[in-house]
């Protein structure tokens, strides 16, 4: 007579995958060297914080920095740049790589599309020092920008575009798609190569043409990936980047292109104002926290993937 086969218990199981549990022991100990334990740091937004003073000596002052940052005009100001910096990546980022690796994956000719995927991935090897200085010159007033704008009768007089904080978004927009365009491709390009190939086969045999196949197969064979990665980015909503922002900004455009990183930047070096700095970067984990969790719900309750 069989028994019923017994299951086993949770530290039975943890026995059995001793060989992998002992080998994630030394990503354990990272993650919690270098991401819990300067959460302490955390207690400097209920501090009013001073430098010269011990940890023992700190005034804690509850929520009152919070207070303070929410009715400082400058966080607003720089979470509206935040936000539409952020919504400006994520879109462009989107539909730009997945029009690039579709339109790749259509490319017959191997040795063009290698080619075509070499250059597009170069940019996101080069550091946004060198970046921001090729973006910088090919917008100066003698730049190539200008330069074609006036041949083809477009502008009169050279416009410094750097100098006018109403194209800086704009600016941002063509400089991150430039940079990152190729690199976003390859998720994509991996996602397609996932799909059955029997089922563009079948659709040929349908009489299907090319616009159909990529309508009906391809993007919903990609469309996993893409609420992944959808989710993911809706975690970053506030954290819009800072080398890009940080190198591009001047004194003219600071209007448009500090935003919440740059933010706690200021407040935290320039100011020795810890406390609202330490505010500012624990609301941005909280919201981005709170925003990952929302995106992964909904999907879950759609049922499209999700991350957990």
């Amino acid at each position: 007579m069989l028994r019923p086969r017994q299951e086993k218990t949770f530290f039975q199981k943890l026995w059995n995958q001793k060989a992998l549990l002992a080998m994630s022991v030394p990503f354990l100990i990272w993650l919690f060297i270098f991401k819990y334990m300067p959460l302490w740091g955390w207690t400097m937004a209920f501090q009013d914080y001073k430098i010269a003073r011990k940890f023992s000596e700190q005034e804690w002052i509850g929520f009152e920095t919070f207070k303070r940052m929410l009715t400082n005009d400058h966080f607003w100001l720089v979470m509206r740049n935040t936000v539409v910096m952020s919504f400006i990546q994520i879109v462009l980022g989107f539909v730009t790589a997945i029009t690039l690796a579709i339109l790749l994956n259509e490319l017959k000719n191997i040795y063009f599309k290698r080619v075509v995927q070499t250059i597009s991935y170069l940019p996101h090897f080069i550091s946004w020092v060198v970046a921001a200085n090729i973006v910088t010159t090919v917008l100066a007033s003698e730049g190539i920008i200008n330069e074609l704008l006036m041949k083809v009768g477009l502008i009169d007089t050279p416009i410094m575009w750097l100098l006018k904080g109403e194209y800086f978004w704009g600016i941002f927009g063509a400089a991150i798609t430039w940079k990152e365009l190729g690199w976003n491709t390859i998720i994509y390009l991996a996602a397609i190569t996932m799909i059955d190939p029997s089922l563009y086969e079948a659709a040929e045999i349908d009489g299907a043409g090319r616009w159909r196949k990529i309508w009906h197969i391809t993007l919903p064979g990609m469309k996993p990936v893409i609420v992944v990665l959808l989710i993911m980015n809706l975690g970053y909503i506030i954290e819009s980047g800072f080398e890009p922002q940080y190198l591009l900004r001047n004194g003219t455009n600071k209007t448009y292109s500090e935003n919440l990183d740059i933010f706690v930047l200021y407040y935290g070096m320039n100011m020795a104002d810890y406390s609202l700095s330490t505010a500012a970067s624990m609301f941005k984990t909280v919201v981005s926290f709170i925003f990952l969790f929302t995106a992964n719900s909904i999907a879950k309750r759609l049922g499209e993937s999700r991350l957990f």
